[in-house]
């Protein structure tokens, strides 16, 4: 059940993968790109990685999306059907692609893939508050405030400037 389960969750990455590439309109693409998010999150979650797959979810469907879209609605003019036209590096991209593939292929078959014997500690979540409010302050306040500029930002563009008369 569980290899069942898997290929399927792999299937749905994939196609939704793809589907983000090949849809004409950016923010059906920018909506596959969750799905494909989700179901990496799902994959963890089968791992009994609940964390990673949860802040999978906040992360990157909740935050990086969610910004995306943003920064879509903001900035996009026109026509929206045809908003995310292909170019004519199909041809170049598939072979970077297929070259990517078998490096990839060949580094994992390579690979000697033997557990550790290193103990896990019990729990890190426990930890993670200690240590993102107190030791890593600073970067996450910056990064919070660097978020903030971007967004700023993609409203200013898309507002545009009105020349002075």
């Amino acid at each position: 059940m569980e290899a069942f389960v898997f290929w399927l969750l792999a299937a749905i990455i994939i196609g939704s993968a793809l589907a983000v590439v090949l849809f004409n309109n950016i923010v059906h693409s920018a909506l596959m790109m969750m799905v494909t998010f989700i179901g990496i999150a799902a994959i963890y979650i089968t791992l009994n990685a609940d964390f990673v797959g949860l802040v999978q979810i906040l992360v990157y469907v909740g935050a990086v999306s969610i910004i995306i879209i943003f920064g879509i609605m903001l900035t996009q003019r026109g026509n929206m059907r045809e908003s995310n036209p292909f170019n004519g590096q199909k041809f170049g991209a598939a072979i970077l692609g297929l070259g990517l593939f078998v490096l990839f292929g060949s580094a994992i078959l390579k690979t000697n893939w033997s557990i550790s014997q290193i103990p896990v500690q019990e729990s890190y979540v426990e930890a993670m508050p200690e240590i993102i409010l107190v030791d890593l302050l600073l970067p996450f306040q910056l990064s919070g405030l660097l978020l903030l500029v971007a967004m700023v930002g993609a409203i200013v563009l898309a507002r545009g400037v009105k020349k002075p008369s």
